[in-house]
């Protein structure tokens, strides 16, 4: 009888997404990983598979929390475009750190089928729900009603990388700000 798990798997999880985020699935050791993880070698191969599947999982933990969490910033505030800013401001505030998700696309593209899948549900879940509040805060008057929910979801995705980017790049606060500060001026 295989002995059960005596480690969080999510808390391992959570210390190979740090690892991955800072330096990429090919930057990434095995020993860092077990470090950073708090688990030895046999445990990480039995419980996440070989380094490839745990960066698929990692890659997945990441990506349904941020959208969760981009998610609940659409859904703040009283109007639709409160929720909007919300989210663009939560992006600012963190972009200083890593993200997973955007090193994936860079360090991957569309190279890895796994991959892309994962990638491909959480985009679109999340471009999803952001068409859905540009529809909300037209209807409201806060949007331009000529604009395309779908592509200004695209847009707005698309903002939310380049600030994680330029955060990335050790832009200051006040830039990224300006930069979602555009963002939402382009959708009135």
């Amino acid at each position: 009888m295989a002995r059960p798990r005596e480690f969080d798997t999510d808390a391992a999880l959570d210390g190979a997404i740090n690892v991955f985020s800072g330096h990429g699935y090919e930057g990434s050791s095995a020993q860092m990983l077990v470090d950073a993880m708090g688990i030895g070698r046999q445990s990480l191969y039995a419980a996440f598979g070989d380094k490839w599947e745990l960066y698929c999982a990692a890659v997945r933990r990441y990506g349904m929390g941020e959208c969760a969490a981009h998610i609940d910033a659409l859904r703040s505030g009283p109007r639709a475009i409160d929720g909007i800013g919300a989210m663009l401001r939560r992006v600012v505030k963190t972009a200083g750190r890593p993200c997973l998700g955007v090193g994936s696309i860079y360090e991957f593209g569309v190279s890895q089928p796994d991959l892309q899948e994962i990638n491909g549900l959480l985009a679109k879940s999340l471009r999803a729900a952001i068409a859905a509040r540009v529809r909300d805060a037209q209807r409201e008057g806060d949007v331009a009603g000529g604009l395309d929910p779908e592509a200004t979801s695209e847009f707005l995705i698309a903002n939310i990388a380049g600030i994680r980017v330029a955060g990335r790049g050790g832009a200051a606060r006040g830039a990224l700000t300006s930069l979602a500060d555009m963002a939402m001026r382009a959708l009135r």
